[in-house]
């Protein structure tokens, strides 16, 4: 073989490793999009292939069990009725597990709406889903602007929608990769977390909540 043909095939060799680095870097950014387009869709068949709905679940009922403790600590402070709602708080969790443990509730969690531990929670239908977007890599997709409206109609509105949430996503570590939302300075923020399976796969398998 030749100097020239050996560098050719150097060349091409050097081609396909940095494309095949470039696809394992982009593949949970591939695969996140994928995800949220079959949420959004509720394409139950496509979601359920990103998505290991019993780690998903564990990670629910670990999550909102803490969010709910954390409530029932702050409101138990002097008062009697604090266990009663400790019992009621435990009943709640495994319906609305089970309620955000599906398509719907996953489309939620993608679009900035995670659970709140709230008595009857459950997921928004596909029309009261916003439109969050995730941003590039350690960069931050703040809410985009609202039109301009007439002085009269300024804000007036309680049932107007939130913005879309401030959304970052990036690498945890080489298998977990974190997408971060938040509506606004002192606004409780999440995590939905995906796990590598094998090189180019990746799948959602938590949730991280903080109510503030």
């Amino acid at each position: 073989m030749s100097r020239t043909s050996k560098s050719i095939v150097v060349a091409l060799l050097v081609v396909v490793v940095v494309a095949v680095l470039g696809v394992i870097y982009a593949s949970p950014y591939i695969v996140l999009d994928r995800l949220k387009r079959a949420a959004d869709a509720r394409d139950a068949q496509t979601v359920n292939q990103y998505v290991d709905f019993p780690l998903l679940r564990a990670s629910l009922k670990d999550q909102v069990g803490q969010l709910l403790t954390r409530k029932i600590d702050i409101q138990k402070s002097g008062n009697p009725l604090a266990m009663i709602g400790a019992m009621i708080g435990a009943a709640l969790i495994g319906p609305l597990v089970d309620s955000y443990a599906t398509p719907d509730g996953v489309a939620a969690i993608l679009n900035g709406i995670p659970p709140k531990g709230d008595p009857g929670e459950k997921p928004p239908v596909p029309s009261e889903a916003s439109g969050a977007v995730v941003a590039a890599p350690g960069t931050v997709q703040a809410p985009q602007p609202a039109a301009a409206a007439e002085p009269s109609a300024t804000a007036a509105s309680p049932s107007a929608p939130k913005p879309p949430p401030q959304t970052t996503a990036g690498y945890r570590s080489f298998d977990t990769f974190a997408v971060n939302y938040q509506h606004g300075t002192g606004d409780a923020r999440y995590s939905a977390i995906l796990r590598r399976y094998g090189l180019f796969s990746w799948k959602l398998v938590a949730v991280e909540l903080n109510d503030g």
